[in-house]
């Protein structure tokens, strides 16, 4: 704080630790934290389990999986598959699986784990202070907001997540776009929709739209998938547009225009090359609804951090031990923690709740009891802050930088984990490249009679370990974690080759990899 700030109002409420955010990186860290006694608030401002359960993760893979299951029972003799899903079924199971937004289950996990959830937007006002502000709606309207300080003795874990951008196109705000949160939350399917944005959520909402019978668009700037191979992106592209979707590369939206029906005119730009480097599609597209998926951003625009030195807007930049770094001169050091996508490191809820546990466990053994149960032992120690932590403890995110996992759940389903063979050779690594099709692994011709599917391992020549994996075909993603496994263990290729992988399944790839390697 400066020198000439107000004196501090007496918090209302005291605890060793505050966790804002209770999505699952929060639930995560502040579980952990919680292990050695700490006492621990969790402050979230919408629904306990965060955008992941209730808008994200869990309602995109319920309405992926339907379509999924059809086109897989179609590849099998003997098996009748009717054309058309049963949306009102879909959208009932999609309503089941994030409980029709109601997070009492959520909140009995909170309670349950000894966590004090207090629900309103944390705002931290300084150092180890976060003000609470809660609009409650059987309250007197005169109360609201009804405002609480908090104070912690020893740290604050922010796990805010990210929120999606909003391009800066004429005409698009006042068409009432989707983003992720409208489209998997969809009660009425609309006859068309146009999706701006080339990514992960633009390509899984493109297949599950097409599932349930809209005509939809895809407008992406580049190829689809751009931080994955290009064969991968490639494949996704042409499965796409064999289920009816228009997929447009290399154009820009310029403007939207409301028609009379109610629906959009989007009006385009070229924005680089299509396919083979064709000039692209520019004819302008309608639609009833456009799904904007251009990306997100950390949420610290209204997180408070600029009382403690550091720039809204931005991403909170961490060390491996997850402490935030570059707080003011008079913040004071070592209680600022964050998680997930706030970090700007890596954007998947998987490898958030691995930062998260990250997070939880330096806060319980920095500032809990040592002897309690569930503390480290002596030699597990995190380091002091502002030191480097042992790469691959349980106190260092160390799989952020080499190993990360991802899963794009289109068909054919997208996994990867590490470098791709750009990145590594970006990296400097003197890396040799082996791939092979899926299609002539004897498991796959059991699954399907018309499978199709890709694997590449990208190996780092020098010392022969796997530092990159991509999978692409049917349950692409049931295969990604022995490649995780790999690349983490830095297991050597020819103690690899004695995994011996079961017959006739799919995972047999790896013994065919291996082969083409030269084992």
């Amino acid at each position: 704080m400066t020198s000439d700030a107000q004196p501090e109002a007496t918090p209302d409420e005291t605890y060793d630790v505050i966790v804002i955010g209770g999505g699952p990186v929060g639930e995560n860290a502040a579980d952990r934290a919680s292990r050695t006694g700490l006492s621990v608030a969790l402050v979230e401002a919408e629904l306990v389990g965060g955008e992941c359960s209730y808008w994200a993760c869990m309602p995109s893979k319920t309405l992926l999986r339907p379509g999924a299951v059809r086109a897989e029972a179609r590849g099998v003799p003997g098996v009748t598959v009717g054309d058309d899903l049963d949306v009102a079924a879909v959208l009932a199971r999609r309503d089941q699986m994030v409980s029709d937004w109601d997070d009492s289950g959520q909140v009995s996990w909170v309670q349950g784990a000894g966590l004090t959830l207090v629900r309103g937007l944390g705002r931290i006002v300084g150092p180890r202070l976060v003000e609470v502000v809660a609009e409650e709606p059987d309250a007197d309207p005169d109360d609201l907001p009804r405002t609480r300080r908090l104070a912690a003795r020893h740290a604050v874990i922010v796990a805010t997540g990210s929120v999606p951008v909003l391009p800066d196109v004429p005409g698009l705000a006042d068409a009432n776009p989707w983003t992720s949160r409208e489209a998997t939350a969809v009660e009425d399917v609309p006859e068309s929709l146009a999706i701006v944005g080339g990514g992960v959520v633009a390509t899984e909402m493109a297949v599950a739209f097409a599932d349930l019978g809209a005509r939809v668009t895809v407008l992406s700037r580049g190829s689809l998938l751009g931080r994955t191979e290009p064969w991968a992106g490639e494949a996704v592209a042409a499965s796409l547009r064999e289920l009816g979707v228009d997929v447009r590369l290399g154009v820009a939206t310029e403007a939207v225009e409301p028609l009379p029906d109610g629906g959009v005119r989007l009006v385009l730009a070229a924005a680089g090359p299509a396919d083979g480097g064709d000039a692209p599609d520019l004819s302008p597209v309608t639609a009833e609804r456009v799904l904007v998926a251009t990306g997100r951003v950390p949420r610290t625009q209204d997180l408070g951090v600029d009382s403690v030195g550091l720039a809204p807007g931005r991403a909170l930049e961490v060390d491996d031990t997850m402490l935030v770094q570059g707080l003011g001169s008079d913040a004071g050091t070592g209680w600022l923690y964050a998680a997930g996508d706030v970090t700007g490191r890596v954007a998947t809820t998987h490898q958030g709740k691995y930062q998260g546990r990250v997070a939880g466990d330096v806060v319980a053994a920095r500032f809990g009891d040592p002897d309690a149960d569930g503390a480290p032992t002596a030699g597990e120690r995190p380091p002091a802050v502002g030191s480097r932590p042992e790469p691959w403890s349980r106190f260092a995110a160390t799989a952020d930088a080499v190993a990360s996992p991802q899963v794009v759940f289109t068909r054919p389903e997208v996994a990867a984990v590490g470098h791709t063979e750009a990145s590594a050779r970006d990296a400097g690594l003197d890396v040799r490249v082996v791939r092979y099709d899926l299609a002539n692994v004897a498991g796959s011709s059991v699954r399907s009679a018309d499978y199709a599917g890709s694997a590449q391992l990208v190996v780092d020549a020098a010392r022969e370990v796997v530092v990159g994996a991509t999978f692409v075909g049917p349950d692409a993603a049931e295969m990604l974690h022995a490649a995780t496994i790999a690349v983490v263990g830095e297991v050597p290729l020819r103690r690899l080759w004695h995994a011996v992988p079961s017959y006739p399944t799919v995972s047999e790839v790896w013994l065919r990899l291996l082969e083409e390697y030269g084992l």
